[in-house]
């Protein structure tokens, strides 16, 4: 079966708040539209011409005529606005109950427990922007060697060090103690290391972050296609999202630019297969630091690859784009939004473009994927394939 699906997440690019965002904090987010209008002379042509301007929700971008793809917007039923939940219901993966949060930082067992395994102690212990908290700590952790720690709205026990003090692969055994720490009631969703360097008042965080998810807790697209012999490739943090598990390969690269490029690598050598890839840099380099300007400009430089990217399809494969939560950079939040979000189907094979609505799961995604190399597995989610290629 030589027929490709490529999935590309934009991390983070909402399409507008979810009926229930008030519950989160999230009443009037939506991601695009505002990135839209804050930035000047603003323009998706490749991705407009898809049908992205036309999703409900969707302002600042031009509906042409004849939109050459599917569009529409997908709604989550999962409990949560953070990445792995995200990444697991598109994955066909849905939790009834959401990741645990620590808005007031973790418990003492945890910390004392955390200590005990490491040899370390720990600085901040609270919610926090990951630059901020460099500001605030860096230098005291540079001059103690203690850990610092801190997380976010989002279920993640994040763990920051200089990379003279604590080199990566240390820091990464450190991830791994925590996340033995953190099971039962506190397991989180993600240990994520947070590598810096620089001095005082000009720390930097690297390219070496890793994530340190749970593995997924039931069948995701991934373990089915991988049990039918399907090849699977995962492009950035897609590994780590989904614990390694149902990827016969993956290239862990680091930032926009090196994953489209490692997008394209894959594209140039699987014969046939499912293509996973995260675009981090929405969220980690804009969205969580409320850069509006950056994140518009970091849009415009994806739409410009987007083309190399639809070159490289045959007319049997399928370009799938979406993204797995929102993180509004206009808000006063620096945190992830309960939004949903943008889905653009494509294919060469495709005679016109069709509007998809308003989906009511991520897993349509899954359902989809899986109906296209002719699974059964539909995950609780009807597939959007025939409408791509009604007549």
């Amino acid at each position: 079966m030589n027929k490709r699906a490529v999935l590309i997440v934009l991390d983070s690019v909402g399409v507008g708040e979810l009926p229930d965002a008030a519950r989160y904090g999230d009443e009037g987010s939506n991601t695009l539209s505002h990135v839209a209008k804050e930035t000047k002379g603003f323009s998706l042509p490749n991705m407009a011409a898809l049908g992205l301007g036309c999703i409900e929700g969707v302002q600042g971008l031009p509906c042409p005529g004849q939109p050459g793809g599917g569009y529409g917007r997908m709604a989550e039923k999962s409990k949560g606005k953070d990445t792995t939940t995200g990444h697991w219901e598109l994955a066909g993966l849905r939790l009834d109950k959401p990741f645990p949060t620590y808005p007031n930082g973790f418990p003492r067992e945890v910390i004392d427990a955390f200590c005990a395994a490491t040899g370390r102690g720990v600085l901040g212990n609270k919610a926090a922007s990951g630059t901020v908290i460099l500001e605030e700590l860096g230098e005291q952790h540079m001059r103690t060697g203690d850990l610092i720690v801190y997380t976010s709205a989002d279920s993640v026990f994040q763990i920051a060090a200089h990379e003279e003090i604590v080199p990566p692969e240390q820091l990464y055994e450190y991830c791994r103690m925590a996340r033995q720490v953190l099971q039962g009631e506190h397991a989180v969703g993600r240990v994520i290391a947070r590598p810096f360097v620089g001095r005082p008042g000009a720390f930097e965080r690297t390219g070496n972050r890793r994530d340190f998810s749970l593995p997924p807790v039931g069948n995701t697209v991934l373990d089915d296609l991988t049990a039918a012999g399907i090849p699977t490739y995962g492009v950035g943090k897609i590994e780590d999202i989904f614990a390694h598990r149902g990827l016969a390969k993956s290239n862990h690269a680091a930032g926009n630019p090196a994953c489209v490029k490692a997008t394209l690598d894959y594209l140039g050598e699987m014969k046939s297969g499912f293509l996973f890839v995260n675009l981090v840099d929405f969220d980690s380099q804009y969205g969580h630091r409320n850069n509006a300007e950056g994140y518009g400009r970091a849009l415009e430089q994806f739409d410009k690859a987007l083309p190399d990217i639809m070159a490289a399809l045959g007319r049997e494969d399928l370009l799938l784009i979406t993204a797995d939560h929102g993180c509004d950079p206009t808000t006063s939040s620096t945190d992830h939004s309960r939004e949903y979000v943008p889905l653009l189907a494509w294919s060469p094979a495709m005679e016109r473009g069709v509007s998809l609505g308003t989906l009511p799961t991520f897993a349509a995604v899954a359902a989809s994927v899986a109906d296209f190399f002719g699974l059964p597995m539909r995950y609780q989610a009807d597939s959007f394939l025939p409408k791509l290629f009604e007549q």
